[in-house]
Order: structure tokens, then sequence, then C-alpha cells
């Protein structure tokens, strides 16, 4: 019978245990057999491929350890993915590579033996209990007609809604954000006209898009609303911290783009409240943050439902009922059984009258008539 390896002793004694005393007793073998390093690190991206086969992404990874642990973790399990990738026999879409793209490149540093020892090990036990997760990435990379003018038009969207981001005047930032909605109503009506006349065999596609506290559930309802507007679905994962989108990927990218404006523009608003309230003699409360965002998701998604529906030629409209079919049979596969929640905490009057205001200054116009 084989000795087990420094690693495996330090497994046995940290990974399943999560009491202290048994992660310093792990720790302390590691940190005293340098030998042990290469095989730590090769079982470290073995954990890495084991959450890819449960449905994981590199980004969603990622946001959990952010979520969970600390900095020095983050680097540690960037620094696992990217040395995995090479070895990453399955077909992988654009989103995953895009993913991979993103990873911070800072080196975990090892000065300190015991402390990196304890960081690996506090991570090992993270990946270790990940649970299974919905598998989004199941095609390669899109046909080439798929790619022809994303980058163009969605590019254009980015540069608006980033400018609507950064001025100081309400009333220009919505005048962005219309001209925003416009080119995303255009190109998502675009790319149903090219598929009625050139088939590709394009089927929804799915997405996960982080929803972060605090307020996540207001988030989560601002995510939903953006979603369903662009002609996709969304499912929160409330105890991971992220939604599932599903959706054709031109209206996946549009979504990922004004609800981080969007947000972006909440904080923002909500922040310029803050200072008013305060200027006035009242103490600003996290009752009222929750409220405010509660009140600007909702009147957000009351005003974008008013605008989803855009009048198209008759021919159109067997094309759209067909996507829109698809798209509720890919979230059905996903999520057989869901469930609804309410909407908690939004009980500062002052907040949700603030937020609907912010709500009103966001808003996009109606969407334009398409012959």
């Amino acid at each position: 019978m084989s000795t087990p390896s420094t690693v495996d002793r330090a497994f046995r004694a940290a990974l399943y245990d999560t009491g202290d005393t048994a992660l310093d007793t792990g720790a302390s073998l590691l940190a005293a057999d340098p030998a042990a390093d290469a095989e730590l690190a090769r079982r470290g991206e073995e954990f890495v491929a084991t959450a890819w086969r449960r449905g994981w992404q590199p980004a969603d990874v990622v946001r959990i350890i952010r979520r969970e642990l600390d900095d020095v973790h983050v680097r540690l399990v960037s620094a696992l993915i990217r040395a995995q990738a090479p070895r990453d026999d399955r077909p992988r879409g654009p989103r995953w590579k895009a993913q991979l793209d993103e990873l911070g490149a800072d080196e975990v540093a090892r000065g300190d033996r015991f402390a990196y020892a304890t960081a690996a090990l506090e991570l090992y036990r993270l990946l270790l209990r990940l649970p299974a997760l919905e598998p989004l990435d199941e095609t390669a990379a899109p046909a080439p007609r798929d790619r022809r003018p994303e980058s163009r038009v969605l590019g254009r969207i980015r540069a608006l809604l980033a400018k609507a981001e950064a001025t100081g005047f309400p009333d220009e930032a919505e005048a962005l954000s219309a001209k925003a909605q416009e080119l995303m109503a255009r190109h998502s009506v675009d790319e149903a006209l090219l598929a009625a006349r050139e088939p590709s065999g394009e089927t929804p596609g799915a997405c996960r898009i982080g929803v972060e506290p605090p307020y996540e559930q207001a988030k989560a309802v601002l995510l939903d609303a953006v979603a369903g507007a662009n002609h996709c679905r969304a499912v929160w994962n409330e105890p991971l911290g992220f939604s599932t989108v599903v959706g054709f990927a031109s209206d996946l990218e549009a979504v990922e783009l004004l609800y981080t404006s969007l947000l972006v523009q909440a904080t923002t608003a909500m922040t310029r409240a803050e200072a008013a309230q305060r200027a006035g003699g009242r103490k600003r409360t996290k009752t009222f943050r929750q409220s405010f965002l509660a009140a600007y998701a909702h009147r957000v998604g009351t005003r974008l439902a008013a605008v989803a529906e855009i009048r198209v030629s008759d021919d159109l409209l067997p094309v759209l009922a067909s996507r829109a079919v698809a798209v509720t049979e890919r979230t059905d596969r996903l999520f057989p059984e869901t469930t609804t929640t309410r909407l908690r905490g939004a009980s500062d009057a002052a907040g949700w009258e603030e937020g609907a205001r912010a709500a009103d200054d966001a808003q996009v116009r109606a969407r334009p008539h398409l012959p």
C-alpha cells in the first residue's frame, strides 16, 4: 500500500472539517513540505475542472469566491483557472472565452508558506462544496453571420450608455438612454428579420449576471424588467447571487448593457437624493435606500413594459412568436421548477418617491414604428 502524500494528508485533515484547528493542521503539513507545491496546484486545477462539470463558468466561480472569501483567494482561483484552461478539452463558446480574457493576471505571493497553504485550503474547501448548476455553454462559437453587425451596433449602444452614466444632467442622460434603447430595439428586430430570410439554426442561449448585495432583491427585479423588455427571461438564484437570463445572443448582450447602465444611473441618483435629504435635515437609512431601489426597479419595469411592444410588418410576427416560444421552452428546460417572491423592505415613503422620480429621469422614450 502506498504512503499517502503530504497533500492527501493535508486534505484529510482540512477539507472535510470546517474547524480552524483542522485548517491549521493541514496548512502546517503543506508549509513544511515545499515538494508538495506542484501537486497542490494540480489538485486545485482538478477542483476547477470539477466545477466546470457541475455547470459553473469562470465568471461564476470568481464571483462566488469574491463574495465568500478575500482578494487573495480571488487571485489564487484566477491563477488556477488560467492554468487549467489549456487542458480544458470541451468546446467553449465566446462568452466563456471572454470570461477567461477578463481574469486578473496577479499572482499570489508565496513568501509566507503557511499563509499561502491556508488560503489554498480555504479556497479548495469552497470549491469542493459548490452545488451543481444548470449547464449553459452548450455550443461553440456562433456562425460567422451571427457576428457580422454585433460589434458595431453594440459598441454604439455601449458608448451611448457610458455617456448617460457619466453626465450630471438628467435630461441628457434620458436622451442618451433613449437613443441606446432605440438602437437595441432596431438591432433585435434586424436580427429577427435576418433569421427569417437566412435561417441559421440559432437557438436561445443563456448567461448569468451577478446580482450583488446590498439590496439584491430590488436589483433582481430591475434585471427581470430589463430582460422581459428585451425578449428574454430571467431566473434569480438568491443564495448564489446571480440571475440566469435566457434569450437570443444579441438580446442577451443588450440586457447586460442596459441593466448595468440603469444600475449605475440608479446608484448615482440615489446618492444625489440622499445628499438632498441630508441637506433638508433628515437622516438617511438603509430602509430609504432599499425603498429607493425598489421604486426605481418597479417604475422602470412599468415604463419598459409600456414600450416593449413594437409594431412590425405582418410577415415578421410569426418569426418573433417563434423566437419567444423558443426562449420560453429553453427556460423551462433549464428551470422546470421556479417560485416567485415578494419584494421586501420597501417601507420608506421618501425613498420610494425619490426612486420613482429617478426612474422617470432614466427612462427611455417609446420605440419607433418599424415598417
